[in-house]
């Protein structure tokens, strides 16, 4: 079953899924399909449950949320702002040095606000 909104992303890595592989499956719903409701309602707080890399899968998904709300002309949920979706240190999709540079110009602006740097095609589905 593909998630339908990003909530769902959540509840099922929440569950034990693997967060990679339901995110890709719910843009692949969405890119099909882009609706507001698939980013309206905020997903539960991964950080408590699975620590350091919960926190950053919070921080993804508010970054999701934005780019595809921005992208797509949906609205945008309030529930991105939240403080607990951003990151106090810099990520890097990357632990390669050498990458950090290109992923810091290339990372979507949604990413970079929350302290995320990720290739400018994070998102695709190719």
């Amino acid at each position: 079953m593909r998630p339908q909104s990003l909530m769902e992303v959540a509840r099922i890595t929440a569950d034990g899924g693997d967060f990679d592989f339901c995110l890709a499956n719910f843009l692949d719903a969405f890119y099909a399909a882009p609706r507001a409701a698939a980013l309206a309602d905020a997903p539960l707080l991964l950080g408590p449950l699975a620590g350091e890399r919960g926190v950053v899968q919070d921080a993804y998904l508010a970054a999701t949320a934005e780019h595809l709300a921005h992208t797509h002309g949906v609205a945008m949920p309030a529930w991105i702002a939240s403080e607990a979706r951003k990151l106090h240190r810099p990520w890097f999709a990357s632990s390669l040095g050498a990458l950090r540079a290109a992923l810091i110009l290339e990372s979507p602006a949604a990413f970079r606000a929350r302290n995320l740097f990720v290739s400018e095609n994070a998102l695709s589905r190719a």
